[in-house]
């Protein structure tokens, strides 16, 4: 069971790693996007059995697409938490070049 984490405080974060291995037709970069938001849900939760949803892209930048081999370092931190919304920003980088970074807002809690 999850204890607590940190009480969904501005700052909370959270980091990944994932190595990419052979995608048919190249990796898609709205993947890129799916990886944060789920990091950050990771961070997000509070209670065993919450769940969420991806309530908002609010912006995103792309930049150099994903390789097979690629290593990608991924990285989620709340910013502010208003009721069962949270505001996170994040990033995906890869060998020092960002392959993307994004402001969403994720609905978290009993579903």
């Amino acid at each position: 069971m999850l204890d607590r984490l940190l009480a969904l405080e501005p700052g909370v974060s959270a980091r990944a790693e994932r190595r990419v291995t052979t995608f048919p037709g190249g990796f898609p970069q709205v993947l890129l996007l799916e990886t944060i938001a789920q990091l950050a849900g990771v961070a997000a939760v509070q209670e065993e059995g919450e769940g969420g949803f991806l309530a908002s892209i609010d912006h995103a930048e792309f930049g150099k697409p994903v390789s097979s081999g690629d290593t990608l370092q991924i990285s989620a931190r709340i910013i502010k938490s208003f009721g069962r919304l949270v505001l996170v920003e994040g990033e995906v980088i890869c060998e020092g070049r960002q392959l993307v970074r994004a402001q969403m807002t994720l609905g978290v809690g009993r579903l």
